[in-house]
């Protein structure tokens, strides 16, 4: 686990370099631009709520002793839920809207890297690539809604519960964002139970991808604009070389390296 955790974060060595290289940076205009709308909008939400969602815990506090303490804490927690949500949503809508504009920019590492210009794989159409996003998308989120709620009450778990759950909140989203991420290939090449299987056996290079995706969104505004480009340009790179090295490309790739060998 640990050492595809790594292979994921190292993927993103050389994305910059190769985004320029490949001339991809067409492909991310308008994901950028959902990006930054989707951002804005769920962070001015987020703000609005936070104090809400505080105020609301602390009234499960009835009595008057260590009510101002109950209270403080409430509050934190609170903001914590909706800051962890407001992340959830951010990421889960622009993968899922984003999907077939990023599907050619995974094709088009798949070809630099396998030298194949026209491969057998699965062809699909714009609404087909965007329903897949979608699909995987809200399924992502409904399962990583299920697994975030228990965590956030370990917050109420002095010192300790509130450090335990911050790392391991921050590893379920990593997992979902390198799922997601790692789709965009996946979708030419699997049917969609078939690459819930391929990512669930790699699992440590979801984790891996998605630990730098979530890093870059703690970077004021620089953050939501090449998390994209870099993140799924890493995915890319590592999800292609796990599929040659699975022998899991078409038939035309393996035709064609007996041929150079």
């Amino acid at each position: 686990m640990i050492n595809n955790i790594l292979k994921g974060i190292k993927a993103y060595s050389g994305s910059f370099a190769l985004i320029s290289k490949l001339k991809l940076w067409k492909y991310f205009a308008i994901p950028v631009l959902i990006s930054i709308i989707t951002a804005t909008i769920i962070g001015l939400m987020s703000y609005g709520l936070s104090d809400n969602m505080g105020r609301f815990i602390a009234k499960a506090w009835t009595w008057e002793w260590g009510k101002e303490t109950f209270t403080t804490i409430s509050t934190f927690i609170g903001a914590i839920m909706i800051v962890a949500i407001g992340l959830i949503l951010y990421k889960h809508i622009i993968m899922a809207l984003s999907a077939p504009f990023m599907s050619p920019v995974s094709e088009k590492i798949e070809e630099h890297i396998t030298g194949v210009d026209r491969h057998n794989h699965r062809k699909t159409s714009f609404q087909e690539q965007l329903w897949r996003g979608i699909r995987i998308n809200v399924r992502n989120l409904g399962k990583e809604l299920l697994v975030t709620i228990p965590i956030l009450l370990l917050n109420f778990i002095p010192l300790i519960g509130s450090i335990a759950a911050t790392v391991i909140l921050f590893l379920v989203q990593a997992y979902y964002a390198g799922f997601g991420n790692m789709d965009y290939t996946l979708e030419r090449h699997f049917k969609y139970k078939e690459s819930l299987r391929f990512v669930r056996k790699y699992r440590g290079v979801a984790i891996g991808n998605g630990i730098i995706f979530m890093l870059f969104l703690f970077i004021p505004f620089i953050g939501v604009i090449i998390v994209l480009p870099l993140s799924v340009t890493a995915a890319s790179l590592k999800t292609v070389n796990l599929l040659k090295e699975e022998n899991l490309l078409n038939k035309k790739l393996s035709n064609l390296e007996k041929l150079k060998a």
